[in-house]
């Protein structure tokens, strides 16, 4: 208990202080835009293979169940719905997870292990503001983006599927949409990728500055990352649901 407390309190260390010095002694403007690229430009095209399969899935697999009601026009709203609130911010936060977070954890327990963060110390640059501050940066910048980017492609998955497969009217499809999904629909989901963006930053900085043991400890470091990331994800979206929506 008292170690998950300890990890608790340095993990919020390293968020205040990467925080901090977004806006305090911030490293060079490439650095930002940097990894921003990295993490958001980079990871687009996993986020819109996802995301348009499973608004396909999705009207796959609730088309049947709508038919017998004669309501197979609401495909398009259910699909809407499902990736704006749930599974366009959790699954690209997942995808970055996967692919950017590991990276990032692997990057600095290499670092770490081979004494290059002891190195920036010694030359006065703080490891927190040239590390950390630009990946937090970019993860509560990019993930939103990813997110919009998300839900338009599971849609246009869903309204491929309804109209090639199944021949449901596309206007109708795009019609129910627009009635019946709202705004805040879509905004309440652009909260929690800011949020998961925020967990998946500290999380992959933490690990990384955690890391000992040499190559072996690299791969354990990576690892505990990926796993708590994504396990913090998928809880802090049980809350984030019943706050935004409830």
């Amino acid at each position: 208990m008292i170690e998950f407390i300890n990890a608790l309190g340095e993990a919020f260390y390293i968020f205040l202080t990467a925080l901090l010095h977004i806006f305090k002694d911030r490293p060079k403007l490439r650095h930002f835009v940097d990894r921003v690229i990295y993490i958001g430009a980079d990871t687009v095209p996993v986020v819109v293979i996802t995301s348009l399969f499973t608004g396909g899935v999705l009207a796959l697999q609730t088309y049947s169940t709508l038919h017998e009601f004669n309501s197979e026009y609401l495909i398009g709203a259910l699909v809407a719905l499902s990736m704006g609130r749930e599974l366009g911010p959790v699954l690209t936060s997942l995808m970055v997870v996967a692919r950017v977070g590991s990276a990032i954890t692997a990057s600095i327990g290499t670092m770490k292990v081979t004494e290059q963060i002891d190195a920036l110390e010694t030359l006065a640059i703080n490891p927190y503001a040239y590390i950390t501050s630009p990946i937090l940066f970019a993860c509560m910048i990019d993930l939103p983006l990813l997110t919009i980017l998300s839900d338009i492609s599971g849609i246009i998955g869903g309204y491929l599927v309804s109209t090639l497969i199944f021949h449901i009217n596309g206007h109708m499809y795009w019609d129910k949409t627009k009635e019946i999904v709202d705004f805040y629909d879509i905004y309440g989901g652009l909260y929690k990728a800011f949020a998961y963006g925020i967990v998946i930053a500290t999380v992959s900085n933490y690990f990384g500055f955690k890391t000992s043991g040499g190559n072996q400890g690299v791969g354990r470091a990576t690892t505990s990352s990926v796993v708590i990331s994504s396990m913090l994800i998928l809880i802090l979206d049980y809350f984030l649901t019943a706050i935004i929506y409830t």
